[in-house]
Order: C-alpha cells, then sequence, then structure tokens
C-alpha cells in the first residue's frame, strides 16, 4: 500500500530504489506518527470534518497500534512502503471507511516532518540528560582528585604543572556550551509544521493552534512553505549540535588513549574495561574510548552530509529529503550509546601518581620559579631571562615545593562557579 497509490501499477525495480530501507528506519518514528495522527483526527473532529463517534472509532485504532509498538508486536511488512501506509492500512482494516478519513488535510509531506519534529524533540532531551549525566559525573571525579598533579602540555611539549582536577572539570564546563548548541536546535524544531500539507497548506479550515497544543510544540511555522523549507535545515541544525558534542567527547577520548599510553602513564582502567592483542599477551587497549573516538568523529561528518544533501534544493519538497532520516536517526541512537558508555567507563578511571623524579619533568616548574622571583621584587623581564638563562646552561634546579601555588587556587574557583553554570 501507498499513501499516493492511484492505481497505477509501478515497475518492481523502480519501487524497490525509491522506498529503499524506509520501513526499517520508519519503525523509530513510528510511536511519533501514531501521535501526530491522534492530534490531527482529534482537530478534524473540532472542525467538523469527522464525527465524535467516528474520532472515537480513530482514537482506539490508534492506541490499539500504540500497545502493539510497545508489546513489539508491531511490523511494517514488505506490501508497505512506509510506516505511514500501514498506520492508514490498519485503521481502515478496523475502522471501515472511518479509516480512510485520517489523511483529511494533511500530506505525507507534513506527516513526515511531524513525526521527525517529535522524534528530535525527543532525542535532544534525551541526549541533553545524558550530557547533564556526564557533565556531574565529571564534576565529582574533578572534585576528587584536584589535588592530585597532572603534567599540562603544549605542542605536546611538558609545559606546566595541572591537575586532574582542572582536566576533568574542563571537558566538564566545555559540555556547557555544547548543551547551549543543543538548546538551540531544540528551539529550532520545536515549531509545528502539521497543517503545511504538502507544502502549500490546504482548503480545509484547518485548526492549527490546536495541534500545536495538542502535541506540544512552543509555537506553529505560520508560512507553510517555510514549514516544508524547515526540513533539511532542521537536520543541518541538529546536526552541528550533535557535532559539537561529537568534537568533545572525541577529544577527551584521545587525551585518555594518549594519557594510558606507557610514554605517559598517567592513568588506567581495571582490565575488565580493556581489550588485548591476538598475538600480544601483555596489551591493555583502550579500545572503548577508540571506538567513541571513531563514532564521534562520523557523527561530526554528519552535517556536511546534511549540506551537501539539501544545499542548493529550491523550495518545496524533494524526494532528496527522504535521505535524511537514517543516518539522523543512527546519529541520535550512536551519540545515546556513546554518552552512557563513557558515563559508566569514566567513574572507573584509575589515576597515577606522576613521577616527577623522571628527567623529562624537570623543567615542569620553571613558571613558578619565575613567578616566585616576581613575588620578591624582581621584574618580569629579568625574572625571564634568569630562570632562561639557567635552563639553558644546565643549573636550574627542580623545586616542587610550590607545585600548587596556582592550580589549587584556580580549580576551587572554577569548580565551585561551574556547578551552578549548566543550563536548566
Amino acid at each position: 500500500m501507498k499513501l499516493w497509490d492511484k492505481g497505477i501499477q509501478i515497475d518492481k525495480k523502480i519501487e524497490a530504489f525509491t522506498v529503499g530501507n524506509d520501513r526499517e528506519v520508519d519503525m523509530h518514528i513510528a510511536a511519533y506518527d501514531i501521535k501526530a495522527s491522534l492530534a490531527h483526527a482529534k482537530m478534524l473532529a473540532k472542525i467538523n470534518c469527522i464525527t465524535t463517534a467516528e474520532l472515537n472509532q480513530l482514537e482506539a485504532g490508534l492506541k490499539e497500534l500504540q500497545n502493539q509498538l510497545e508489546n513489539k508486536t508491531f511490523q511494517i511488512e514488505e506490501q508497505f512502503e512506509d510506516v505511514h501506509s500501514k498506520i492508514e492500512f490498519e485503521l481502515t482494516k478496523k475502522c471501515g471507511e472511518v479509516g480512510k478519513k485520517i489523511h483529511t488535510a494533511r500530506s505525507r509531506n507534513d506527516q513526515v516532518l511531524v513525526a521527525m519534529h517529535l522524534y528530535y524533540k525527543e532525542n535532544i532531551k534525551d541526549v541533553r540528560l545524558k550530557t547533564a549525566q556526564l557533565f556531574h559525573t565529571l564534576l565529582s571525579l574533578a572534585d576528587t582528585y584536584k589535588e592530585k598533579l597532572l603534567p599540562g602540555y603544549t605542542h605536546l611539549q611538558v609545559a606546566m604543572p595541572s591537575s586532574f582536577g582542572l582536566w576533568f572539570s574542563a571537558y566538564g564546563e566545555v559540555l556547557i556550551d555544547d548543551v547551549y548548541l543543543l538548546d538551540a536546535a531544540y528551539k529550532v524544531i520545536d515549531q509545528n509544521p502539521l497543517g503545511s500539507a504538502a507544502g502549500y497548506g490546504s482548503s480545509f479550515p484547518i485548526d492549527r493552534a490546536f495541534t500545536t497544543q495538542e502535541l506540544g510544540f512552543e509555537t506553529l511555522k505560520y508560512n507553510v512553505v517555510a514549514a516544508q523549507m524547515s526540513r533539511g535545515k532542521s537536520e543541518r541544525t541538529i546536526a552541528a549540535a550533535l557535532g559539537s558534542l561529537s568534537n568533545t567527547l572525541a577529544r577527551f577520548s584521545m587525551d585518555i588513549c594518549l594519557y594510558m599510553s606507557q610514554n605517559f602513564d598517567f592513568i588506567s582502567f581495571p582490565d575488565a574495561f580493556t581489550t588485548g592483542s591476538s598475538i600480544m599477551p601483555h596489551k591493555k587497549n583502550p579500545d572503548v574510548f577508540e571506538l567513541i573516538r571513531a563514532k564521534c568523529n562520523k557523527i561530526q561528518a554528519l552535517q556536511s552530509e546534511m549540506i551537501l544533501i539539501t544545499n542548493n534544493l529550491p523550495s518545496g519538497y524533494h524526494r532528496d529529503f527522504q535521505l535524511l532520516k537514517e543516518n539522523m536517526i543512527n546519529a541520535f541512537e550512536e551519540m545515546k550509546s556513546v554518552l552512557e558508555i563513557f558515563d559508566f567507563s569514566i567513574q572507573q578511571i584509575i589515576v597515577k601518581d606522576v613521577a616527577l623524579t623522571d628527567s623529562k619533568y624537570q623543567f615542569l616548574f620553571t613558571v613558578d620559579a619565575m613567578n616566585s622571583l616576581v613575588q620578591n621584587g624582581m621584574t618580569y623581564r629579568d625574572a625571564y631571562k634568569e630562570i632562561g638563562a639557567k635552563v639553558a646552561d644546565g643549573t636550574y634546579k627542580l623545586d616542587t615545593s610550590k607545585k600548587h601555588s596556582h592550580i589549587g587556587s584556580i580549580h576551587n574557583l572554577c569548580l565551585e562557579e561551574i556547578k551552578d553554570k549548566f543550563p536548566k
């Protein structure tokens, strides 16, 4: 069954190509199409396009389909083009002629749009919640390890003393920026497109304000052409937000992989959180964080894909939009999985003591030594030259007595501020 079927037989190869894997992908949006169909049916009853008795029939039919979804017995068989045709078929099967009325005053275009908007809204909220959980985990770790020395690096060269507290809370604070972008994406898609039909509205006296309230949208997309144009623009906006979050997690994962290596040896994880080698029995590999890094880099590529699919399309609907769904849905599912495993794994991190007797750390505290001279009355430039000269002629001696001269105060200040900064 196809919603656009006029009784003309379509070539089987053409049908297979154009349907693609919509049946599988649409299982992710089935619940949202049912929800939107119910709101649409209520609106049709409100404007007297269907009777109260007919609405009751449609409600019962949609409720039954919802139960099937919850019980995992709902399927989109091969004879159906997508979830939308499956739902209308089942309603017609259960409600008779009344089921054929559900598509009144809407198009598959706005039907897909509203289902995707509802899916995006719920999944942005889910990603945001999991990000908040990771944020609080990182701040807890930051507080636990605020006095634990971590050598800071610039240009991958030993630079200045830092702390694990600063490292954990740095990534925590960067997550706040990612949430700002998620919130912006949520605002963009929190506009009801239902009622825009094929992109040019409907001659029925529909009540778009009613469905907007019924579906929990903040507002509606008033211009029906703009509503149709939001397809693609919404995906690009969301992909940018997911890409920002992915960038944070990928960089964090790289730090973890680097710090676990024997060349750094700052951290480790329990054996149960690492994997081995099929040939080298000594290996303890950070595969979880390597996979997180790769998965997040893949998500970062999504924005480019969304741009390239939609960049030069004129206004109106185009079948190109069908290709937006699958990878957007995959990205959300992947991101939720990544956030869960990251939060679960990072809680098991083992922070090691840094061996300051190692020769590579002999200049870690040169800035502290220089600042000490300045505090005792020497000018900054003279202090810089004096310490630089000692480094150059080999007379500089490592002094770790003031290794927390600034790190502790910086950390305590930023941690208190960050705690209340996460968007509510």
